[in-house]
């Protein structure tokens, strides 16, 4: 089984850290005590855990994050991953419960949902709306394909060691200033409107309490012991991205809506 399962917005989980480390923390010892007791110490079978650079916390302006780099979170969405990590490794070892772990870089792509950077900022540059940047927009992280991270999980599940964790990187790191800046230039192009009127609704807000500096994944272990490596290069994957949210405005007006959640509720009681 796959546990991709989890609430992932730093701004969210300032404003609101129980349900963090309820969906985080509990939600993974849930699914851990349920795969115990009905594997009953099958070796056939595998837990891999999704988890987040973000545990490992910031980096100055050099360095990587490697598999071994010291847990160090600083949001109550980073604490609350890297409790549900630390319960994982914990059940291996007192358990025998077969698993993998993996920690990647930020995700983008299709569906991504719209209160992440990305889509955020396509969104509102659509609608004419401000475009708020973090403190100076120096922050810088690293950028990985949706599709790339999946291969290297399917990667994972047949391939690598029970008890292992591996880091998943895009080897792509950009200021928040400047992928914005690039991503107005992909906009206008697709959407045919006036950049220097986009860019002129960049608006400088305050940083956020515990803004992380800088992500970096050296994901060289995945890459040397399984043979995994990224498909996409960036602006290959941001163009695709910035043509996925211009070719379905209805699901992102559904999602923002909340007709989706509302749907869920209604066919799945609630699960997302």
């Amino acid at each position: 089984m796959v546990h991709f399962a989890a609430e992932s917005h730093v701004d969210r989980s300032i404003l609101g850290p129980a349900d963090f480390v309820t969906t985080n923390v509990m939600g993974t010892f849930t699914l851990l005590e349920a795969a115990r007791e009905a594997w009953k110490g099958r070796k056939d079978v595998l837990f891999h855990h999704i988890s987040t650079d973000e545990v490992y916390g910031s980096l100055g302006e050099t360095g990587f994050f490697t598999e071994t780099t010291a847990y160090d979170p600083r949001s109550p969405y980073s604490a609350s991953k890297a409790g549900s990590d630390h319960l994982v490794m914990a059940y291996h070892h007192t358990y025998g419960l077969p698993i993998t772990l993996s920690n990647c870089s930020n995700n983008y792509g299709p569906y991504q949902f719209p209160e992440k950077l990305i889509p955020l900022m396509i969104l509102n540059m659509l609608e004419g709306k401000p475009l708020p940047v973090y403190g100076d927009g120096r922050n810088i992280r690293d950028w990985l394909y949706v599709e790339d991270h999946n291969a290297a999980v399917w990667t994972i599940m047949h391939r690598g060691e029970a008890g292992s964790s591996y880091n998943i990187g895009g080897e792509n790191e950009w200021e928040n200033i400047r992928l914005l800046s690039r991503l107005i230039e992909l906009v206008a192009e697709e959407a045919r409107l006036d950049a220097d009127k986009i860019r002129g609704t960049i608006t400088y807000v305050k940083d956020r309490p515990g803004h992380d500096r800088r992500y970096a994944i050296d994901c060289s272990k995945l890459k040397r012991e399984l043979g995994w490596k990224q498909s996409h290069n960036f602006d290959e994957g941001l163009k695709k991205t910035v043509r996925w949210y211009l070719s379905n405005k209805a699901w992102c007006e559904r999602v923002k809506s909340g007709e989706y959640r509302n749907w869920v509720e209604k066919n799945y009681g609630g699960r997302r």
